[in-house]
């Protein structure tokens, strides 16, 4: 006869522990897209925040509605909240996304603050 722990153990399947980790890779490349989407944008400031929540909702109701067919609680072990949650990695991630494109699409070239010809 088997404990608990080895009943609990039979009820996880690898390949769907898997399939379901893949769900945080599908959040994080969201924020990543989200991230260069509001920099080349040029978006500041809160509206910038505000695209991140937006995004957040979106990818969470496509997973919601494509992966868990609208029942989170039976492959996600939080249920909605933590398909909802954003996770700091994708937060942080965001910010640094956001950033680089905004330098690189919004940002000023330096200017010689010198001359080779002196004019004294």
């Amino acid at each position: 006869m088997s404990t608990t722990a080895e009943a609990a153990a039979q009820l996880i399947y690898p390949p769907n522990v898997q399939a379901n980790a893949s769900l945080i890779n599908v959040k994080f490349v969201s924020s990543c897209f989200a991230g260069a989407a509001a920099g080349i944008l040029g978006l500041e400031n809160w509206l910038g925040f505000a695209f991140f929540l937006a995004s957040t909702l979106i990818t969470s109701a496509s997973i919601y509605t494509i992966n868990c067919r609208r029942r989170p609680a039976k492959y996600i072990q939080g249920g909605l909240a933590e398909l909802v949650n954003p996770g700091q990695d994708n937060i942080f991630t965001f910010v640094l996304v956001w950033t680089l494109f905004y330098g690189i699409v919004h940002g000023e070239m330096p200017t010689a603050k010198f001359s080779a010809v002196r004019t004294d």
